[in-house]
Formats: C-alpha cells, structure tokens, sequence
C-alpha cells in the first residue's frame, strides 16, 4: 500500500504511542498491550528516494527492491503491514530538509529510506538526528552518515564511499599502474570516493598525477578529456553515476581513451548503466559490494523474482532497496511489530546479519553494513566478478562516538 506525500493523512498512531510511552515511564509496572495495538496499523514507511533527473532510474530500482521484499513477506514484516509514502527529492539538496520535514512532520512517517545523492542524504540525517526518526539510508555512502554523524536511528543498507573504493587502490598498484588521474564531480560523494581510493593507491606506492572535477550534475567533458590525454597517466579511475556515468564512458571512448589509458572506477560507474553505455563499457574494471554473476543461492532467487516483478535485470541499487526491507523486518520481528519498542528495535537492527544477494551482511557499531568488496569487469554486457577485493571490508567509522 502506498500514496504520495500530497496525499491526506489521519491522525497518527505515533502520538497515541508517544502517549503511551510516557505513561509507562511513569508506571513501569504497568504495561499497555502495545503489540496488539501496534499490528493493527501499517507502519508508515517513508520512500525519499530520486524519480526524477539524472538519478531516476537508481532511485526507481531502490523502490522496487524493497517493495518485492515486502511483497515476498506478505505485505508485512515482523506482523506489521507495511504502507509507503513516497516523496520526489529530485537529487536536490535545497529541498532535502523541507521533504524530510513534511514527511516526519505532516504524513508523521515512522520510517525514512533514503537516498542516493550524498548532499541530500546529509540533509536527512540531520532532520533524522534532530527528531529521532528513523533512517535507513539504501544509497548514498556519505561518509558522515555513519561517520561523526552517526547516531543510534541512522541505518545504512549500502556502503560507505570509503569502503567501496578504498580497495581499489591497491587493485590498480598490484596491475602495475604507478602513475595515475582521477575524474569526478565536485561534490560530497565524489571528493569522499575519490579520497578514499588515493588513500589506498599512495599507501600502496602509487602516485597521483592529477584530480580532475566538474560541478554536480555537468556533463560536459570534453576539456577534461583533453586533459586526460595531455597527461597520459598510466590509468584513470573515476566516479560517476546515471546519466553522467553514461556520458563519461561514451565521450571516453569516442576519443579514444579507452584503447590507451584503461579505465577503473567506482562500480556506479557502470551499475545501472551498462545497457546505455553498450560496447563503449567493455573492459571498465570497478570495485563494488556486488557484481550481477554471483554464484550465490541468494542472488539467483532475488535476480528471478526482480526480473518476474519488473522486467528488469536487478543490480546494486534494487538490492539495497531488498536489504532495507531485511533490516526492518530484523528489528520488527525482535518487537512483535512494536515500534515504540526502539531501544530494542535499535539493538535487534545493529546484529542483524543475513544473506544477502551481495553476500554476507552484518553491520558494525555505526550501524554500516560489512561486506564483501568485488573486483568486477564488464564483459558481455555484464558487472562479471574477477575476485574479492577485499574480504568483509568494515568501514572505519572515522569520528563515530555514539555507540549506544
């Protein structure tokens, strides 16, 4: 069940709860049949996720994901039917914080999942700590979210943007690549990715021979590809996504760079974009928490039931939207479906640990996921595995000091 943040809303169930939760503290001996009451409203879900512009079609795919969760449990999760508001942020940091406050404030969701973009998840984050909401972030890798922002309600389902790029580092150095340029857009994913993977390659003994950027979303590259060929590093790793990793890779190989400096980058670079990019694609290598051809019983049940639901091939950001879906269940089902049981909904949701399509998942004490990081290659149109980056890559959870 679902409907759009325009839509009216009732009163809200959370006052009466709220309302219930301080007569308990007042009466501890005391205790309301919660539960009871609690399985027979929907939890409100808010989906803050991009169904417009350049980052669409992920936001689309992190919707679908979770919702076929959902549907696989029966429409509900831990006894507690599921209803989705859904509210457009069109990737657009000067509106985050209005869309989250309507949707905490006005629809009184008791659930947030979202979102792609880094500076509209930072946005949310903030509102999420500031009211105590819940977030449970299917995307973007900020590295505050779960870094010195991190907070006991402040869930990731994806990755860090350290720790998905991080090995890529030392992958390219052991390639033999010692000199070596990187390209992005200017803003907190990119300079955090990009971060993170010359943090890996200098530790390893590589050097950097330039940082090449554009403002978000621009995708004009032609200059910045004269710089690339003006420079002739031994190697390029870049991090795009959408539209704008779609345009990158074609105007890459339309000059011809592909056949001289290879091409490595975040796994955004091609996930969800293969199909546009076509045979411009061939031979990227990126690191990523998945790859389409995992061998995994897992993988291969959530691949057919993505593909029977929507059509579409599952990837990355589908999966994210599947495993926001497992983590709430986790922490419902620890509760009966109590959600003003948060303390342990809190505890139940930071040792969740299931199997996953992209693998293992568990989660460390700022509430990141751990997990495997692949070596991927695009061959056949395909995000094919080479090998594991790295084995259970735990973020570091740099300045992170809420652990209760």
């Amino acid at each position: 069940m679902s409907h759009s943040i325009s839509s009216p809303t009732s009163l809200n169930r959370r006052t009466l709860l709220m309302g219930s939760m301080g007569l308990l503290t007042g009466a501890a001996a005391f205790r309301f049949p919660t539960p009871a009451i609690a399985q027979s409203v929907p939890l409100k879900v808010g989906l803050m996720l991009p169904y417009s512009g350049t980052f669409a079609k992920l936001g689309k795919f992190i919707d679908d994901g979770m919702r076929l969760y959902v549907e696989q449990n029966g429409g509900s999760l831990g006894g507690r039917r599921i209803e989705f508001v859904q509210v457009d942020d069109e990737s657009k940091p000067e509106s985050a914080t209005d869309n989250m406050n309507r949707l905490v404030g006005r629809e009184k969701v008791d659930v947030v999942v979202g979102t792609v973009h880094s500076g509209v998840a930072m946005a949310m984050v903030k509102v999420a700590r500031d009211t105590n909401t819940m977030l449970i972030i299917p995307n973007a890798g900020v590295n505050e979210a779960t870094g010195p922002l991190c907070a006991p309600n402040i869930f990731r389902t994806s990755f860090s943007n350290w720790q998905v790029c991080h090995p890529m580092g030392k992958v390219m150095f052991d390639a033999g690549h010692r000199n070596v340029a990187t390209i992005t857009w200017r803003y907190a994913a990119g300079t955090q990715m990009i971060d993170a993977f010359k943090e890996g390659f200098t530790k390893a003994g590589g050097k950097i021979a330039d940082d090449l950027a554009l403002p978000f979303p621009e995708v004009e590259f032609q200059a910045l590809i004269a710089r690339i060929a003006t420079l002739k590093p031994d190697a390029m790793f870049a991090f795009f996504a959408g539209g704008g990793a779609v345009k990158f890779v074609k105007d890459y190989a339309a000059a011809g760079l592909n056949k001289s400096i290879p091409l490595y980058g975040a796994g955004f670079l091609t996930d969800g974009t293969i199909q546009a990019q076509g045979a411009d694609a061939a031979g990227i290598k990126t690191t990523l928490h998945y790859a389409d051809d995992l061998d995994l019983p897992a993988n291969k049940r959530f691949l057919e039931a993505f593909k029977a639901k929507t059509g579409n091939d599952g990837d990355i950001y589908a999966v994210q939207g599947y495993d926001a879906g497992a983590l709430l269940k986790s922490g419902l089902e620890a509760v009966k479906g109590d959600w003003s049981a948060r303390a342990a909904v809190v505890e139940a949701m930071r040792g969740a640990k299931f199997d996953s399509p992209r693998g293992p998942v568990s989660f460390n004490k700022a509430n990141n996921p751990v997990q495997n990081v692949y070596l991927r290659e695009v061959r056949n149109g395909r995000n094919e595995m080479i090998s594991i980056a790295g084995t259970a890559v735990d973020d570091p959870a740099r300045g992170c000091r809420v652990q209760a």
